[in-house]
């Protein structure tokens, strides 16, 4: 049983069928602390000039309305949106908060993760913690 989880959450296509809460649920003591985090990855400079200038806090705001539903039913739950790259960004905040477990999804490896690898991969072979990848 684990103290302090982490639940990455992604919001692109491909992980709408994976629910990890679950499986941080069962894994959890009675009184564990279960962390919601979403990583904000930066906009590329040539991109952000096309949208809108509240773009990036309306998106914050709109990830944490929707992590907050989600950690509704999920005691000691707390939410995160930060700014980072994923892999390095969930890895540094795991060990900066004495995260021991995370759960997280993964889809299906597609053509560029072979290439450069994918968050889940990075996060597997590079966290300080038990690790468990949904798929």
């Amino acid at each position: 049983m684990y103290k302090h989880i982490l639940v990455p959450v992604s919001f692109d296509a491909g992980y709408d069928h994976l629910d990890p809460f679950p499986i941080a649920k069962a894994l959890a003591e009675p009184d564990a602390r279960i962390s919601l985090i979403h990583v904000l990855e930066e906009v590329p400079s040539y991109a952000i000039s096309y949208m809108p200038d509240d773009f990036r806090a309306e998106s914050r705001e709109a990830i944490r309305n929707d992590l907050q539903e989600r950690a509704a039913d999920i005691p000691n739950a707390e939410v995160w949106v930060v700014d980072g790259h994923a892999g390095r960004t969930i890895l540094d905040w795991a060990e900066e908060h004495g995260v021991d477990l995370i759960v997280m999804a993964s889809h299906h490896p597609g053509l560029g993760d072979y290439l450069i690898g994918s968050t889940a991969a990075r996060v597997v072979r590079h966290a300080q913690c038990a690790v468990h990848v949904m798929r």
